[in-house]
């Protein structure tokens, strides 16, 4: 497809392929946005990467140069004019140039699959054990007072995807969500995955006191 133009939401979280992404559009450039989304020659497709610094809100943010397409699923007009956004993500890019912002942040993008993995069979093996970290993980946060999501019982056969599904329900920040989107591939992905977990664990043991280390 080689690198192609889209409207681009900066934001302080981080959209993983085949994640939902719920959003309330009040700016009048991102209003602007959502209307060319809406028209019937538009794709429907916005990029979603991470503010590194900055704010949402007024721009003048600086901006990862890794995110991913997200696909329109719906938008609703609210009666006081801002809009509310149904969208999925479906595949990773990389920003090769930003363009002017005005009326609203666009770039240029290209397509950014994993690499090519050589031991299909070894990744696979790696997302069973970040599954099983995640549920164990999740019992001891639950144990901490806090909520957490679902983990998947079953995985899917493609690495790629399965590891962005357990990345999507891991309890970290977007700093480490997004080093997991930029992982170059699935393998590279659980394994970093199970690192990061390991330092949750240790940051929820210390809150629960000694008894639980």
């Amino acid at each position: 497809m080689g690198s192609y133009v889209r409207p681009m939401f900066p934001l302080g979280t981080v959209l993983m392929p085949g994640g939902s992404l719920p959003l309330r559009v009040f700016e009048p450039r991102y209003r602007q946005l959502v209307a060319d989304l809406s028209a019937p020659e538009s794709p429907g497709e916005f990029g979603v990467v991470l503010i590194e610094r900055g704010f949402e809100v007024g721009g003048g943010d600086q901006r990862s140069a890794v995110g991913a397409i997200a696909q329109l699923v719906r938008s609703d007009r609210l009666p006081d004019g801002t809009f509310a956004l149904e969208s999925v993500g479906t595949r990773r890019i990389r920003v090769c140039e930003w363009l002017a912002d005005d009326p609203y942040p666009r770039a240029v993008v290209e397509d950014w699959p994993d690499a090519e993995l050589t031991d299909v069979a070894a990744a696979l093996a790696l997302a069973d054990a970040a599954r099983d970290r995640l549920r164990a993980l999740g019992e001891l946060v639950r144990s901490a007072g806090y909520a957490v999501d679902a983990i998947p019982d079953r995985l899917g056969d493609d690495p790629e995807m399965t590891s962005f599904e357990l990345c999507r329900v891991a309890p970290v920040g977007p700093a480490d969500a997004h080093a997991l989107l930029a992982a170059t591939d699935a393998l590279a992905r659980c394994d970093l995955l199970i690192e990061l977990l390991g330092g949750v664990e240790e940051v929820i043991r210390f809150r629960l006191g000694p008894n639980e280390r």
